[in-house]
């Protein structure tokens, strides 16, 4: 039996004779520190316990509160737009481009138009860099100030993914980083927000702590939460800094393996940057079957790859096609609908062998 190929994981090493008492007090801080050194313009960081707080944070500090709308981008993972609703407010759900396959620009603005008209101009706007590629940044940027609506930029899956040479995450009024333990860097769980000034970072640290007064005895005039990555965590973090650029290289190499393999195949479509603007990490490389291939041609070649002890996943099914979403309202057709029912994420961790990548190949060459 061959060995499990995982779909996607960070490797890390700790040194178990580290004491824990050894770890620096001031871990937390000096992750933000060299998190910020990375994006290296002016922007501040927040180091929190997941990517979710981090959205929960950006919503707070937009001044989102019951009642009010959010547009969220539909074709996602479920983590985006929960912290919606724990702000009771509701999610406006916006479909896919097809280069990208990230918020469609002119639907945001169609969107945006409507809601105003039925006297509900939009509170905030999360867009998602899916699988590390960019989204249509420009577009939506665009929209947004035209309406003045706040931006929330989900980098959760883009850490290293550059638009017109600038790194995502930095665009938006907010930015979100996960370092959960499939993303590009892992801090055992974890994640970030990104914020454009000090004071919006000592607001958000201010929420992460329990909402603590500075008293010399707990006074609390708001609701906070627990939300603050922890020491050991963020000691791991910056060890993980250092593999950064060799895991992107690294996704890169995969996906560069796998567009090769993938380019006499008529008929699936590869996954692949709109033009030079765009540069993802390849967090996960992902495949389309054609439209003439059904949904049971995916459905086979995942079984296939299963019994061959090879990972794959679907696509993300779309917020508006979840049960608890089914009264949300949606704007769009049916793009992010054809996605989730026509493809497949492969293997792409940073640690995969040349030798994992050619039994995949093998594998679907077989099938197909």
């Amino acid at each position: 039996m061959h060995h499990r190929i995982p779909l996607s994981n960070s490797t890390i090493s700790i040194d178990f004779d580290t004491k824990l008492s050894s770890i620096d007090k001031n871990a937390i801080n000096n992750f933000e520190s060299k998190l910020e050194d990375y994006y290296d313009n002016d922007k501040k960081i927040v180091a929190l316990n997941s990517g979710t707080s981090a959205i929960h944070l950006a919503l707070i500090l937009s001044g989102v509160k019951k009642g009010d709308e959010v547009l969220c981008q539909s074709f996602t993972y479920i983590a985006t737009v929960n912290p919606v609703i724990y702000q009771n407010a509701t999610p406006i759900f916006i479909d896919s481009e097809k280069d990208t396959w990230n918020m469609c620009p002119v639907l945001l603005e169609e969107a945006i138009k409507d809601r105003i008209s039925k006297g509900k101009k939009p509170k905030a706007i999360i867009f998602v860099h899916l699988y590390g590629m960019p989204a249509k940044i420009d577009e939506i940027v665009a929209v947004a100030k035209k309406h003045e609506i706040t931006l929330i930029e989900d980098a959760a899956e883009a850490l290293g993914s550059i638009y017109k040479g600038e790194k995502c995450g930095s665009f938006g009024d907010f930015g979100i980083l996960s370092f959960n333990n499939n993303k590009i860097i892992s801090t055992l769980g974890g994640g970030a927000l990104i914020c454009n000034s000090k004071k919006d970072k000592k607001k958000a640290i201010f929420y992460a702590t329990q909402a603590k007064e500075n008293k010399n005895f707990y006074e609390h005039k708001e609701i906070g939460y627990n939300y603050r990555m922890n020491s050991l965590a963020a000691f791991i973090g910056i060890k993980q800094l250092g593999v950064l650029e060799f895991n992107i290289n690294r996704r890169r190499e995969i996906n560069l393996y796998y567009k090769q393999f993938f380019s006499n195949k008529n008929s699936i479509r590869f996954f692949q940057e709109k033009d030079n603007n765009y540069k993802s990490n390849h967090w996960l490389s992902c495949i389309l079957f054609n439209d003439f291939f059904n949904e049971k041609n995916k459905e086979k070649l995942m079984f296939v790859l299963s019994e061959n002890n090879i990972e794959t996943r679907s696509l993300w099914k779309p917020m508006h096609l979840q049960p608890v979403f089914k009264s949300s309202p949606f704007y769009g057709s049916n793009i992010c609908e054809n996605l989730f029912n026509k493809g497949v994420c492969l293997p792409s961790g940073s640690n995969l062998k040349n030798d994992d990548l050619k039994r995949i190949t093998l594998t679907i060459n077989n099938l197909l």
